[in-house]
């Protein structure tokens, strides 16, 4: 860092990361995050999700971090709700499907079925 402005360029990054996380007019992305989750990977898809959408310019989507869910052998879990559509839970998501499900899913509205985990409950497809 070297100026002001270069601070205030980090500063509005900031804001803009975080406003990504926040939102959420049109779409929610959660990432289950219990220690299963994170030991699997799970932080380097979420920061993969949030640099995805910052990279496309999509600030209307809220992405949040949650528990465990007990799905420990399908993780690291993605979750993507749509506005008015039903959840889709994906498994096993790295960081290059976590961002094809940004694009596709999140963007397009195109579900992947082969990352669809099929959990038998009120979570995801059954």
């Amino acid at each position: 860092m070297k100026s002001i402005a270069d601070l205030k360029k980090i500063r509005e990054q900031a804001r803009h990361n975080i406003s990504l996380r926040e939102s959420g007019e049109r779409t929610q992305v959660r990432v289950y995050m219990g220690t299963c989750g994170i030991a699997a990977g799970a932080r380097q898809t979420i920061a993969a999700i949030i640099d995805e959408l910052a990279k496309q310019n999509i600030g209307d989507v809220e992405v949040l971090q949650k528990g465990c869910i007990g799905l420990c052998e399908h993780e690291p879990l993605v979750e993507v709700e749509r506005k008015g559509e039903d959840s889709v839970m994906y498994g096993h998501i790295d960081e290059e499907k976590a961002r094809r499900i940004v694009t596709r899913h999140v963007i397009d509205g195109v579900i992947l079925d082969e990352w669809v985990v099929n959990c038998g409950c009120s979570i995801g497809i059954d």
